[in-house]
């Protein structure tokens, strides 16, 4: 009887960690929703080509993907440092460093 309760009862722990797993792997962090923006306001106008920009285009999903690595390498530099982006304007907020960080860790999300 014992036994037949730990079971009944892990299984109902089971089931209650499994329903709340879906919502946990759930990024809160998508590129529409999260990266976007900070790319249009801090990367503009050198890297968003519709706004006159004529670097590495940084003006999709799948460019923004396929730079991540580069994007938080350069914008986690010092300001003096060579490379550093956004070249001549203040490094990005702590905020921004880190959304950009967790929208990787979460698995790139689009939308």
């Amino acid at each position: 009887m014992v036994m037949m309760a730990l079971f009944f009862s892990y299984c109902h722990s089971t089931k209650k960690a499994a329903a709340a797993a879906p919502a946990a792997a759930t990024s809160a962090f998508t590129y529409e929703k999260s990266v976007q923006p900070i790319l249009m306001n801090s990367c503009a106008p050198c890297h968003i080509p519709s706004k006159g920009g004529n670097k590495v285009a940084l003006d999709s999903y799948a460019n923004a993907k396929n730079d991540v690595e580069d994007i938080l390498k350069r914008i986690q530099m010092a300001p003096e440092d060579r490379g550093f982006m956004p070249m001549r304007h203040p490094k990005l907020s702590d905020t921004d460093i880190a959304t950009i960080k967790s929208w990787k860790d979460g698995g790139l999300i689009e939308k």
